[in-house]
């Protein structure tokens, strides 16, 4: 089988005849090739464009074991297929090469057919290593670092974790008038406005030692854990809406209007769904109280319950409005809740 023609192999061998003899080989099969003479040589080619090293074991200076050794001390080379050219009775160097980091070695003389199966079989498993790569940083990108955690734990034991309480503090964002938005603007140009604003609110709630749990349509719902959590979400809050007051907006000829609303309390954090689709989120009265309190925020305001209040320490010196109570829907009894003031 024709080899990619994109793939280049790294020769590394001091005899040039060796070398030479090595492109031949690498020619027929469709591959392009890099020449290095010496292992100090070859550390200083193996760049991006380098996807295989076919190295000579015994070479003067640094030889193929202590190349080895560096290529894999490399994020670049980490995966990349080190194939190791030795004679048959060198069993004691070879087996410093593979705890150097080789995957595989050739006899010499070198064999054609040797040379395109190894070279093909280390190449196709390198490029689906680098693949699965690929679409974990992608799916990081999806999903939060609590379902990224789970995901992985179910992936090493096969069990998915059971419901927990968590303590925790949740923060709703919402864009007030964001309905009439859409029917103002071009879907596009609203698409990018929209995505711009919650990139920075999602930063922010990074920045703060939160994390977003999922978005919202037109907002997101950012969980906090820890001792201060509630001090961290006010803050966060805080800073979402200074940088929606301060966001450039003039197409729209007003800011994004966002009302943010927090409580603190027990949730229960676990998997809901099906087998075949599942979420990992977080869930109950505190999340529900949350979300009604955001609803309830004025443009460009923060309504938090009495719990983040008095979780609050007087030292973070946040200030709060004076208390009111409201009929929340949902809740028998009506809810004390402040507005958090931005810091003067």
């Amino acid at each position: 089988m024709q080899a990619d023609l994109q793939k280049t192999v790294l020769v590394v061998d001091e005899q040039a005849t060796a070398r030479r003899v090595l492109r031949h080989m690498l020619g027929l099969a469709g591959y392009g090739v890099k020449e290095a003479a010496s292992g100090e040589q070859a550390l200083a080619m193996a760049g991006e464009d380098v996807d295989a090293v076919v190295m000579d074991l015994m070479m003067p200076g640094f030889g193929g074991i202590e190349t080895c050794r560096r290529l894999r001390a490399t994020a670049r080379h980490r995966m990349t297929p080190i194939l190791i050219v030795a004679t048959p009775d060198s069993t004691d160097s070879l087996a410093a090469a593979f705890e150097a980091g080789c995957d595989d070695f050739i006899p010499k003389p070198v064999q054609q057919s040797v040379l395109d199966a190894r070279l093909t079989a280390h190449l196709e498993r390198s490029g689906l290593y680098r693949q699965l790569e690929r679409m974990h940083r992608t799916l990081n990108r999806y999903v939060s670092p609590r379902t990224r955690q789970m995901a992985e734990q179910y992936a090493c034991s096969g069990a998915l974790p059971p419901p927990h309480q968590v303590e925790v503090c949740v923060l709703f964002t919402d864009i007030r008038g964001f309905t009439q938005l859409s029917q103002d603007l071009d879907p596009e140009r609203l698409f990018s406005l929209l995505s711009r604003q919650l990139a920075l609110q999602v930063d922010l709630v990074y920045e703060h030692g939160g994390y977003v749990d999922k978005y919202a349509g037109d907002g997101i719902m950012a969980v906090f854990e820890g001792e201060d959590r509630a001090e961290r979400a006010c803050r966060c809050a805080l800073d979402i809406i200074a940088n929606a007051r301060s966001a450039d907006s003039a197409s729209l000829g007003s800011v994004f209007a966002v009302g943010c609303g927090l409580h603190d309390g027990r949730a229960v954090i676990g998997n809901i769904g099906s087998r075949d689709h599942l979420d990992y989120s977080v869930i109950g009265g505190t999340v529900n109280l949350a979300a009604r309190l955001c609803g309830f925020s004025d443009r460009l305001a923060v309504t938090v319950s009495e719990s983040v209040r008095n979780a609050v320490p007087a030292e973070a010196r946040l200030n709060f409005s004076t208390a009111r109570a409201v009929d929340v829907k949902g809740f028998r009894e009506p809810v004390v809740v402040y507005r958090l003031q931005p810091e003067s």
